[in-house]
């Protein structure tokens, strides 16, 4: 059987020994700032040998996470980062950025490389993409079902890793870009607004939806996987990930604790179900409600809770009556003396009433020890709850509980290992001579050799027996090792003091552990940074294309001057029928896939290719690998879902068989300008208006808002029906869209526009520009793009363009991400 990992976070020290103590196989952990959670401690640079030392003394393997994306100017720290990392010895280092890959794999043709959830790796196709560049292992999507994970690992002989318990992201990780767009903070560089955890109104063809309390509509309950343990190994698993950069050790330590035992009982042959206490105690150190996520399948109804955005830890129950001086509730959980509470009045936004149990009480009679259910009465601390504010009905939860915390810490306060390591000694020797040893680490092979300082002497009375000698090797007690045997090849009948017996003893565990605490050794090469691009010259004829998402767009869009249109629908039947327009124009027409490639949808790419476009716009890795592998004759156009930030990944997608490329919408002007200062220009497409695509999700807020089913099978498909915005805190309405995959794409409100910026592109040498529509009528698609065509003329300005166009649109507009941030 392959061998399977149990992968745990650690945002600091504490969590890392919390990590190790508790059974992990292996840990990831972020480096100063080139990670996907900047918000966590993270470790230094100069920390990373002391990390891996630590690590490889318990046989834990250390993954650094450098998953986010990275940018031009940043190329070369990151250099020094995966060099500093090579050095250390650390086992693998987690990637989003496929520039970054190419240069690690320029860098080091041996070193680990692992790749990120943020890849968006969705079908056997992606991984095959992946496959030139040696891959130790993938990580999977979290919107990957266990019939996907069994059909990719069919498919692939690579390892595959899946998180099984922690926060969700209700947008496919690499595809959100709301904090992007909303206040400059990108998810794919670390910086998650969490605004999937914010308020929002349904509006419903124009009318506010009625929704009582739910207001979270975008806030996934968290992932809880324990019970699927068994399913997960036989899907084709091979690690298991906790999510936690950002939670406590003790957090960590119970998680991992918990996992472990799943796993060992599952590889031991052993039938294991979860105890109602062991989910209880998981809820405890976090939880905002536990679902399966998208293992079991897509189910609307129960990834969303929408009533609270936070962790609320154990339901106990809710108020049956308010007293004097507590409340009285039907327990369905056990509460004690000290535990924390919260009143949940369904307004999460606002201060809540909670605190410490001071009392537990029965019929007016306390209670001493923990009670573990029934009707009781909750006394609060005297000045924890304003009890005015608490009312019949309101939801209890236990949000802390002391002594499990206690007791969790206890697993890693004091430094133990897991479990103790196998020890194999051969012993030899003759009178007049030392005696040597040769002392075997079972779980690593590592082998020393220790010599007494002292000659053998011919006993007179009691000689070195074996037993004797394997007690005195095995008195191994607070060390991280056990003697298994001991094999003597004595000539005489001799004898040691034990002293010097337990001298060697010391030596030889000393020898052992620093054998294991070595860094790993890579081969590393010199690489050179330095782009061939750098000579441009100003783009002359520059083309235009308009992205269109209807097909009353398309017939507006093939009546102008643009040198190509695209066709983006919600439903990609309609695809050869924007293709017969275009044809009768005699205008050329690029189809897009669907920004999300699964198991199962090639017949989707094949439809695209049986339409008979001019171009393809390509937007995953499984579509590229899709394409790529056949004879097409179709222009290969790479969007902005591909996250091309650096030089190196723009290379790496050119050679891969992409004609064009879009740059990732995470760039800023400057940072945009680097990047085509070194890349190749005459390849890049540069889209210079749209509105934003913010979230891109599996969560179809049609289905769970306005159906009674949980998924397309049995929706009633009301995105057929109806159109759906959400309403944020400011007032702005985000139109919600489906496609061919019942995903949900939120667009951003205000559409924004990068004309200012036009004559900046193309000194650089930029051709190609892309204006995307959303819901404009025909009429609004002929300005628009009569605005871009006299702005890459030269006959209107990039400040003319941006007035009209806010004169022209109730909302105005926005200069959107390229603002220099």
């Amino acid at each position: 059987m392959r061998k399977i990992e149990l992968l745990a976070p650690a945002g600091d020290w504490d969590c890392l020994r919390a990590a190790v103590a508790n059974g992990a196989d292996a840990v990831y952990f972020g480096v100063d700032k080139y990670n996907a959670r900047v918000r966590a401690k993270n470790f230094r640079m100069e920390e990373l040998k002391d990390v891996m030392a630590y690590l490889h003394k318990y046989n834990v393997r250390g993954y650094v996470t450098f998953n986010i994306l990275v940018f031009e100017n940043e190329l070369e720290e990151a250099k020094q980062l995966v060099e500093a990392c090579i050095d250390a010895g650390v086992d693998a280092l987690i990637v989003q950025d496929l520039g970054l890959v190419k240069l690690i794999r320029d860098l080091s043709p041996d070193f680990p490389i692992h790749g990120s959830t943020q890849m968006t790796v969705t079908s056997p196709e992606a991984v095959e993409f992946l496959n030139p560049y040696h891959l130790e292992v993938v990580v999977l999507g979290r919107e990957n079902n266990l019939t996907h994970i069994q059909k990719i690992a069919e498919k692939t002989n690579v390892p595959l890793e899946v998180f099984v318990h922690g926060a969700l992201c209700v947008s496919y990780s690499g595809q959100c870009l709301t904090s992007e767009m909303w206040g400059g903070r990108s998810a794919n560089r670390g910086e998650c607004a969490q605004a999937c955890r914010l308020p929002y109104d349904l509006i419903v063809d124009g009318e506010q939806k009625e929704m009582g309390n739910v207001a979270y509509l975008l806030s996934p309950k968290d992932l809880a996987a324990l019970d699927l343990v068994p399913e997960l190994i036989e899907a084709g698993v091979s690690t298991f990930k906790i999510e936690g950069r950002l939670k406590s050790p003790e957090y960590v330590a119970n998680v991992v604790s918990k996992y472990r035992k799943a796993i060992d009982e599952y590889l031991a042959g052993r039938h294991y179900t979860p105890s109602t206490e062991e989910i209880r105690e998981l809820q405890q150190s976090f939880s905002r409600g536990f679902t399966h996520g998208f293992l079991k399948g897509t189910n609307n109804k129960q990834l969303v809770d929408g009533t609270f955005p936070k962790s609320r830890g154990v339901f106990l129950g809710t108020v049956k009556k308010v007293l004097k001086d507590g409340v009285l509730c039907e327990l369905q959980a056990p509460l004690k003396r000290g535990d924390g509470i919260v009143f949940d009045a369904g307004r999460p936004e606002e201060k809540e009433e909670g605190g410490r149990v001071y009392d537990l009480r029965k019929h007016g009679k306390k209670v001493e020890g923990e009670v573990e259910k029934g009707l009781v009465e909750i006394v609060p601390g005297r000045h924890d709850v304003n009890l005015t504010r608490v009312r019949v009905g309101n939801r209890i939860w236990k949000t802390s509980d002391q002594e499990l915390d206690r007791r969790l810490r206890k697993t890693f306060e004091t430094e133990r290992p897991y479990q103790l390591f196998p020890l194999t000694v051969h012993v030899y020797g003759e009178a007049g001579k030392p005696l040597i040893s040769t002392w075997r680490d079972e779980t690593t092979g590592n082998e020393v050799i220790v010599q007494s300082e002292q000659m053998l002497d011919v006993a007179q009375k009691r000689p070195l027996t074996l037993d004797f000698i394997k007690e005195q090797f095995g008195r191994l007690g607070g060390t991280i090792f056990e003697l298994k045997d001991v094999y003597m090849h004595m000539t005489d009948n001799v004898i040691l003091p034990v002293k010097e017996l337990n001298r060697i003893r010391r030596q030889a565990v000393e020898q052992l552990i620093e054998k294991r605490q070595r860094p790993r050794l890579y081969i590393k090469q010199a690489v050179d940074l330095t782009s061939s691009y750098r000579q441009k010259q100003r783009a002359e004829n520059p083309s235009l294309m308009a992205l269109c998402r209807t097909l009353e767009q398309v017939e507006a869009a093939c009546h102008t001057d643009v040198d190509m249109v695209y066709a983006d629908f919600e439903f990609t039947t309609d695809y050869p029928k924007a293709v017969q327009i275009a044809r009768t124009t005699n205008k050329p027409i690029a189809l897009a896939t669907p920004r999300i490639h699964m198991p199962g949808e090639n017949g989707i790419l094949r439809g695209i290719l049986k339409a008979e476009p001019d171009a393809i716009l390509v937007r995953s890795l499984g579509a590229v690998q899709y394409y790529t592998n056949q004879s097409i004759e179709q222009t290969l156009i790479g969007d902005f879902s591909l996250n091309i930030s650096n030089h190196l990944a723009a290379q790496l997608f050119l050679s891969r068989g992409l004609d064009r490329i879009t740059p990732s919408y995470d760039l800023n002007i400057q940072q945009m300008i680097d990047l085509l200062e070194a890349a190749p220009t005459e390849h890049i497409e540069m889209v210079i208006h749209q509105h934003l695509p913010m979230f891109h999700t599996e969560h179809c807020v049609y289905c769970t808002f306005l159906s009674e089913g949980t998924d397309f099978t049995n929706c009633g498909r009301p995105c057929e029906k109806h159109r759906v915005s959400l309403r944020d805190r400011i007032g702005m309405l985000h139109p919600v869209r489906v496609d061919i995959g019942c995903r949900n794409t939120v667009y951003n409100a205000i559409e924004q526009s990068g004309a200012e910026y036009i004559p900046h592109f193309l000194s650089l040498g930029v051709r190609s520009y892309r204006v995307e529509f959303l819901e404009e009528s025909a009429k609004k698609v002929e300005e628009v793009i009569t605005l871009y065509r006299e702005a890459l003329e030269g006959k209107r300005s990039g400040t003319s363009v941006w007035r009209t166009l806010k004169a022209i649109n109730q909302l105005g507009v926005t200069r959107g991400q390229l603002i220099k941030k």
